[in-house]
């Protein structure tokens, strides 16, 4: 089977998010297991490759437009729009003409489509969510799968660029990809992809409800027939704590872990022996910010120490710092992007903290499982997947979960967590347990490999 990635940003390439992570390690599970893969970015600064193609699109004036080739993967270079320091903007805001940028893409990418023989086209997020429809106007035997990473981030664009487009105004409706005067890129790929499939199970249910579906609600309802969930996996190659070369002490079990657990808190300068919280997030009131800070100070009262890592919203950056000044010897505050740092914290705490208020997959709660760190986590889209109610009774769960979004619940769930730690045989076991669950890409991959096959057998039935 041949399948076309199409997306706006790759590991080990360019990167952004997870959206990233995910295209980079997909298609390589796929491959291991038989299918061909090649993925599509735009070229940005920085990438190399073998030019390999040119092709002229006509988007409003004449676009001359390189392909680049770098094992599997295409890049589709215009200077003018992708060589540029940020993806999709700076830090004053989008790039005003990212109509145009991912306009061209998906018109360029289509058009090689067009001209290959691919069984599969598997878009992703709002960028590339012209390319079903554009691949249906241009009769493409290919099936569309259009993923949506984070509901949130849509696309919208003013009416007045309609016409860079390239379409019948007939589309500039609401049953088509208007949007309350605007234009839509994310729900094009929502009405036009064959199969539309979301990061979790249960978040494809949550986006068809008003509370988390941003608007579409409607329209992801009316694709519910061909709408599913898929959980991402995670690169065991990079989060391994048996090889991993980036924390202090490889191990397989919970007395490894302990000395990982000592270094890192020799390194915070913490005193005492008590539990570890950890988190490693976008500091952002999706991610629960709003509700944590509330019980910082309880959290504190409770008996842990804690540990965070990220940036994002200035305001929960002065508040983490001034709780930081405040408890100097409980708690690290660490604004910035540091990957040895991230990798230390999921080995050395006992508890990795995901308090979200909307989580469509969510990575931390893996990768923390894999390192045989608890996870505490808001029952919500792939958090409610993964992450089960430890029940000290039968043992059975692999985490504290919480459901009402409130800083007392999270408080409460924070509190179950410690009566777990205080019972030292029942926490060794359980932390251990997780080691064990398996959130790989080859699981992942399979069922990508049924999505696929279940669309060419309808487009044979078609």
């Amino acid at each position: 089977m041949k399948i076309a990635f199409i997306a706006s940003e790759a590991t080990p390439y360019a990167k952004t998010g997870g959206l990233a992570d995910v295209v980079g390690a997909l298609p390589i599970s796929l491959r291991q297991l038989g299918l061909d893969v090649a993925v599509f970015l735009p070229r940005y600064n920085g990438i190399g490759g073998t030019l390999c193609d040119h092709i002229s699109i006509e988007m409003g004036k004449r676009y001359e437009v390189d392909i680049y080739k770098d094992n599997e993967f295409y890049f589709i270079d215009y200077p003018d729009f992708f060589k540029r320091a940020g993806l999709y903007g700076t830090k004053k805001g989008d790039f005003p003409d990212n109509c145009e940028r991912f306009t061209l893409f998906s018109k360029v990418v289509s058009e090689l489509v067009l001209k290959s023989s691919y069984d599969i086209v598997h878009c992703h997020d709002w960028q590339t969510g012209l390319v079903p429809l554009y691949l249906k106007l241009g009769k493409s035997t290919a099936r569309s799968i259009f993923t949506i990473h984070n509901l949130g981030y849509q696309g919208r664009f003013p009416a007045q660029k309609w016409m860079i487009l390239g379409l019948n105004h007939d589309y500039f409706t609401p049953e088509g990809i208007e949007y309350y005067g605007d234009i839509n890129f994310l729900k094009a790929g929502i009405l036009y992809g064959d199969m539309v499939t979301t990061v979790s199970q249960n978040y494809a249910q949550e986006i068809q409800k008003p509370e988390l579906g941003f608007g579409l609600d409607g329209v992801l309802r009316s694709r519910r027939a061909n709408l599913i969930g898929i959980v991402n996996g995670i690169d065991y190659d990079q989060w391994n704590p048996e090889t991993d070369d980036l924390i202090y002490n490889n191990y397989t079990d919970f007395s490894g872990k302990k000395k990982n657990k000592q270094k890192l808190m020799d390194e915070c300068c913490f005193k005492g022996a008590r539990p570890l919280v950890g988190m490693v997030s976008r500091i952002a009131a999706q991610k629960g910010f709003d509700i944590f800070v509330k019980v910082f100070d309880s959290l504190i009262d409770l008996g842990f120490n804690m540990i965070i890592l990220g940036s994002g919203d200035e305001s929960y950056h002065k508040k983490l710092t001034t709780f930081g000044n405040v408890y100097p010897q409980r708690v690290s505050v660490n604004i910035k992007f540091d990957e040895k740092l991230a990798h230390r914290i999921y080995a050395g705490s006992d508890f990795f903290l995901m308090p979200s208020k909307y989580e469509p997959c969510g990575l931390g709660q893996l990768i923390s499982l894999r390192y045989g760190t608890l996870p505490i986590v808001r029952r919500t889209g792939g958090l409610a997947d993964t992450i089960k109610d430890y029940d000290p009774i039968s043992a059975k769960g692999n985490g504290f979960v919480f459901t009402e979004y409130a800083s007392k619940h999270l408080l409460a769930a924070l509190s179950r967590s410690m009566m777990v730690y205080n019972c030292s045989d029942a926490f060794e076991k359980l932390s251990e347990k997780c080691m064990t669950y398996d959130f790989s890409w080859d699981r992942s991959a399979k069922k990508y490999i049924q999505l696929y096959e279940k669309a060419r057998l309808s487009s044979k039935r078609d």
